[in-house]
């Protein structure tokens, strides 16, 4: 081969050209949905929830309305947030279900405080739920883990949620025995590190897009009678 035909590396792997990233400083749009005023509103927050979740719910715009954004601080003060899913809600609170063992259940068991977060960007909408947490009875799990799909039940005993695996194989293997161990149709019992979290709300926040960012925002705030006071808050 003549010197000037040999393939360098440079010549043998063309340089490919960086893509364009978006600017998100001229990113914007503008909201022209309904408005939000203090005589729309239901008596209580889960009352208005129910309203808002219900259109989220049945408008057919977003992939999973009972997502959430789960804030929890350790007891260090870091805090760190999830998305989980709401599994039930009342005037006790809003349940969701995890390992206790994982990251948000060592923190919540230090700092009982939790904000959620129902991140609507379809309709302009977004709730923001602040409370106190605390662990549903076995009674209440059980119940719920029954109704959880074979697949989930088994996978809530194959994840040691939120520990260091040193592998998918890892994971699938674990996966794998339990399989073997309670086939389809087989009874998988409850793990003792999984259940729930009830958040008792302190507040609730309705957030409604508007024009020229003058957007809608109405905070429940609890009174020591069980009762609610609403107040505006400026956008």
């Amino acid at each position: 081969m003549r010197q000037d035909d040999r393939v360098t590396e440079h010549d043998a792997v063309p340089a490919v050209p960086h893509e364009p990233v978006p600017d998100p400083s001229v990113m914007r749009k503008h909201y022209r949905e309904e408005g939000l005023a203090e005589a729309d509103l239901a008596a209580t927050p889960v009352r208005q929830f129910a309203r808002w979740f219900r259109q989220a719910a049945t408008e057919g715009r977003l992939f999973e309305p009972n997502a959430m954004v789960v804030s929890t601080v350790d007891a260090e003060g870091r805090p760190s947030s999830r998305t989980v899913l709401l599994k039930q809600f009342d005037e006790r609170g809003f349940v969701f279900y995890t390992n206790y063992d994982s990251r948000k259940g060592r923190d919540l068991a230090a700092n009982p405080q939790v904000s959620l977060l129902f991140p609507w960007y379809p309709m302009a909408r977004q709730v923001i739920v602040s409370g106190v947490a605390s662990r549903t009875g076995r009674d209440e799990t059980a119940a719920y883990f029954r109704t959880r799909p074979h697949g989930s039940q088994l996978g809530a005993w194959a994840s040691a949620q939120s520990s260091v695996i040193g592998s998918r194989a890892e994971l699938e293997a674990a996966y794998a025995e339990l399989e073997a161990r309670y086939p389809d149709g087989e009874r998988v019992p409850v793990p003792p590190h999984w259940g729930g979290f009830r958040v008792v709300p302190r507040w609730v926040e309705f957030w409604q897009g508007r024009e020229n960012r003058l957007h809608d925002r109405l905070r429940y705030v609890a009174e020591p009678d069980e009762g609610w006071r609403v107040e505006r808050l400026s956008p």
